[in-house]
Order: structure tokens, then C-alpha cells, then sequence
């Protein structure tokens, strides 16, 4: 897992809750690279885990919350690092169908050993779209953080929903999201 994972949630750690809170989590023994984490290096996903979960037992927040939490704080910072990344998207859905095809070839640029999971979409009308996350690793919280950041990023409100499955070794969910117009 790329290492801008790794150090942007520590970030929000220390913002959200402390920098005591961090060094305790840092200080798991369940955490194996003693929680030195470079924005370029490449880590394992366990290690992610392992950190959500010693957070969540010492804030009392639930690990699919922070998660997701999580995932909507990195949309936030990578639009603000990576400006190339929205590519003259002009809306949520827009952004949302370029993850492949733009949004992640342009990681691998920066990041040529990554392992990106895999965004298939179909759009089904102008505020109508699904789209299915794959992966080896199980952060389609994170995924749906993500979608959230882009949402607020764009000023749009989204009703999502989504189904998760684990299919040999794969992680699958479903999102249906769909543009709330108030």
C-alpha cells in the first residue's frame, strides 16, 4: 500500500484527535514497521488495519466509521497535492467515471509500483451512476470515503448505496450513487 496511505492518516490522527492519540496508536505492538512511514514508500496493507483498529479501541469509534472518515479527509488532500487529478471533471459522477482511466494512471506515474483497486462504472443518467470497486485488499469504506470527499468537493449531495461480497480472494462492492438535487 502506497506510503501517502500511511502518513496522511497519521495526519489526520493527530488533527482529529492528538498527537498523543497517534503515538499511542504508533506504539501498538500489533503495528510492524514501528510506524515509520515515508509518503513514498510502499507498505503493507496490515498494517492500516492494524492502526484502525488500535484507534478505534482508544477514541471509541467504530473502524468502518474511521475509515470512511478517513477516505473523505484523502479526497481532500490528494485534489489539493494532485490538481491533474479532477481533469476538467465539472461534477461528482464526471470525476467518478475518470478513477480509472485518468485518476489512476496518473498514480502510476508517481507511483509505478502501486496497487491500485479497480473501478469499473456504467452511467445510467446525468445524476445516476454504479460502480463496482475490486480489490485484494478490503477498503471499500475507504473507496466510499473517497466517493463522500468528491461529493463535498463538488458542493453535491449523493445517495449511495452498496453491496459488499468476498469472491476468491477479492473484495467486490457495488456502489449505486445517485445526485441528490434539493
Amino acid at each position: 500500500m502506497l506510503g501517502i496511505v500511511f502518513t496522511e492518516f497519521m495526519e489526520m490522527v493527530e488533527d482529529r484527535f492528538s498527537p498523543d492519540v497517534l503515538d499511542d496508536i504508533l506504539d501498538s505492538p500489533d503495528v510492524d514497521s514501528d510506524g515509520a512511514y515515508t509518503s513514498v514508500g510502499y507498505y503493507d496493507h496490515h498494517d492500516m488495519v492494524k492502526m484502525v483498529v488500535a484507534l478505534s479501541k482508544r477514541v471509541d469509534v467504530p473502524v468502518d466509521d474511521l475509515i470512511e472518515a478517513f477516505g473523505e479527509h484523502m479526497f481532500g488532500i490528494l485534489i489539493g497535492k494532485y490538481p491533474m487529478l479532477k481533469a476538467g471533471n465539472e461534477c461528482t459522477l464526471d470525476f467518478l467515471e475518470t478513477v480509472d482511466s485518468t485518476v489512476h494512471r496518473e498514480v502510476l506515474k508517481l507511483y509505478p509500483q502501486a496497487e491500485l483497486p479497480k473501478f469499473d462504472s456504467q452511467r445510467l443518467g446525468d445524476d445516476h451512476l454504479l460502480m463496482a470497486y475490486r480489490s485484494k485488499r478490503p477498503f471499500s469504506l475507504l473507496a466510499l470515503g473517497l466517493i463522500k470527499g468528491c461529493a463535498s468537493y463538488y458542493g453535491e449531495k449523493l445517495e449511495i448505496s452498496h453491496q459488499s461480497e468476498d469472491h476468491d480472494g477479492e473484495y467486490l462492492t457495488n456502489f449505486d450513487i445517485k445526485v441528490v438535487h434539493e
